[in-house]
């Protein structure tokens, strides 16, 4: 059946939506330390990481990064909303930011910009290259060292919860709450097959290693029988200590030897 959707054509614009509500910090020194939001911002590569922001000339903090050549992009979440877009609409110039939201500035590990210590998580980046493209210029920079908040780490596994954090998003001018989680659909093709290659791993180290030990045996045994301990973690600390420093070296040892 044919689907009757009817396109209007717009005028070339910006409107790839939504985007990450993020607050730059910059500045080498306290007296200068300053934030700016900014929508225009993105990896533009894995390895090695880099990113990227777009400024308008005009901004207080343009002069800043380019004489510094550092910035922090600090995500934000529901509790820094209100100051993600109080600073969008003031100028450095006029406030300190930092004192007027009740934020407070932290020395950064690499760079000489700032972090925003109340950020769930804060990515320094040191410039690379400005590209003068028009009404922004596009700073693209390497990241050289990434803080996050431990109260979003998982204790157990050490995985990163972002969506514990409550990120907020950027669209056309609002900010939004991000949503719940999407089921992808290549996750659920993959775990059958993670599952059968993990238990057939485990039988093979059982069966070729003659010298295990009793525990060994068991926690073996327990990941041949139950293979989501192995592919998708464990609530048990010792455990998943054990078998990320002897249970994963001895799966290696035998798949390297196969």
């Amino acid at each position: 059946m044919k689907k009757n959707y009817k396109k209007q054509q717009w005028k070339p614009g910006t409107l790839i939506y939504p985007l990450p509500a993020v607050l730059i910090s910059c500045g080498e020194t306290e007296e200068e330390y300053n934030m700016l939001t900014v929508a225009w911002v993105g990896t533009i590569c894995t390895n090695p990481a880099m990113c990227y922001i777009s400024v308008r000339p005009e901004r207080h903090s343009y002069d800043i990064i380019k004489r510094t050549k550092s910035f922090v992009i600090n995500l934000t979440n529901e509790d820094m909303a209100r100051a993600t877009d109080w600073c969008g609409v003031r100028s450095g110039k006029d406030y300190n930011k930092f004192q007027e939201m009740h934020f407070t500035p932290q020395k950064a590990q690499k760079v000489a910009a700032p972090i925003v210590l109340e950020s769930p998580l804060s990515i320094e980046c040191e410039v690379i290259e400005i590209k003068e493209l028009g009404s922004h210029h596009m700073f693209i920079a390497n990241v050289v060292n990434v803080q996050a908040d431990e109260r979003y780490i998982d204790p157990v596994t050490d995985e990163f919860r972002l969506s514990d954090a409550k990120l907020i998003a950027y669209s056309h001018g609002h900010y939004y709450k991000l949503g719940e989680e999407i089921k992808k659909e290549r996750e659920e093709k993959r775990k059958a097959p993670k599952k059968r290659q993990a238990s057939e791993d485990v039988k093979v180290v059982i069966e070729s290693t003659p010298d295990l030990d009793e525990r060994d045996v068991k926690y073996l045994t327990m990941v041949r029988e139950n293979p989501d301990i192995m592919t998708y973690g464990n609530n048990d600390a010792d455990f998943k200590l054990w078998l990320l420093e002897k249970g994963h070296k001895l799966l290696n040892e035998t798949a390297a030897g196969r």
